[in-house]
């Protein structure tokens, strides 16, 4: 990031976005992209020219939502016809220490949130939980773990049609890939005895999702914002002085913007 950073210097660039492919907020996720912005300008000598501004989160936009739905209802009708109707749907989201919840981390409710607006988009045409995958080390984590709930719908409720949707990651990598796909999917539906474990797929490419990144920018742009009203608000417990830092140096920026709107509207006025 750091080498991206004086390019962008290097450019001549007057406005940039930070633009974390998070859509829902997390210390650990966005919150740490942005802390490193401002740890790499304090820690520099040269005055820069560039104003800089953060789309810090996205969870319920239309067309993030509609780009979920697009990729639920195209892999549902993958399923066999007798199985179609009884398929549960598994929302699978990286998991987060439980520390770090107690802390205040907005991350839980907003994946809730992305969740419940993408299954009203469904018209909550199947059953549903909100799962958590990706747990390291011993500390307690956000549960339940998506392993522990395949091994429990298969074994103990005889649900046996399941689709996982990797609601938190827009992109494939090893846990879409590897974790989802082979170790829960393949590995772990053979040995518990599932019918038919399928995912839903990334958004990679996706053209409604790209959409949405477009949409994103323009709004940002039109509304002339800094940042979110919500990333001014520090985590109750907070412990991170760089995540106050951080915050300031973001909300700094509306100033100026706001004072480059007001010359702007004064040129049009002459």
């Amino acid at each position: 990031m750091e080498e991206v950073i004086e390019e962008i210097e290097r450019d001549g660039v007057e406005r940039a976005i930070a633009f974390p492919q998070y859509p829902q907020y997390s210390c650990a996720t966005s919150g740490s992209s942005l802390n490193a912005i401002f740890r790499h300008y304090s820690g520099r000598s040269q005055p820069s020219k560039v104003i800089w501004s953060a789309i810090d989160r996205f969870p319920i936009h239309p067309l993030l939502v509609q780009a979920f739905a697009e990729t639920i209802q195209d892999e549902l009708k993958k399923f066999p016809e007798d199985a179609k109707d009884d398929v549960a749907i598994l929302f699978s989201a990286h998991s987060l220490p439980i520390k770090a919840v107690n802390r205040g981390d907005p991350y839980p409710q907003e994946v809730a949130a992305t969740v419940q607006y993408v299954m009203e988009k469904l018209g909550n045409s199947h059953p549903y939980v909100l799962v958590w995958q990706s747990k390291v080390g011993p500390l307690p984590w956000l549960g339940p773990q998506t392993k522990d709930a395949i091994k429990g719908f298969v074994r103990e409720h005889n649900k046996k049609n399941l689709l996982l949707v990797p609601i938190t990651f827009t992109t494939d990598h090893i846990e879409t890939l590897y974790e989802l796909d082979l170790e829960y999917a393949k590995k772990l539906g053979e040995e518990v005895g599932a019918k038919h474990i399928r995912r839903s797929a990334a958004f990679n490419e996706n053209r409604t999702f790209i959409e949405a990144l477009a949409s994103l920018v323009k709004s940002h742009l039109t509304a002339n914002v800094s940042c979110s009203r919500q990333l001014s608000l520090l985590c109750p417990q907070c412990t991170n002085p760089t995540c106050s830092e951080m915050k300031d140096f973001f909300l700094r920026s509306q100033n100026i913007l706001n004072t480059l709107k007001s010359k702007q509207e004064c040129l049009q006025e002459i």
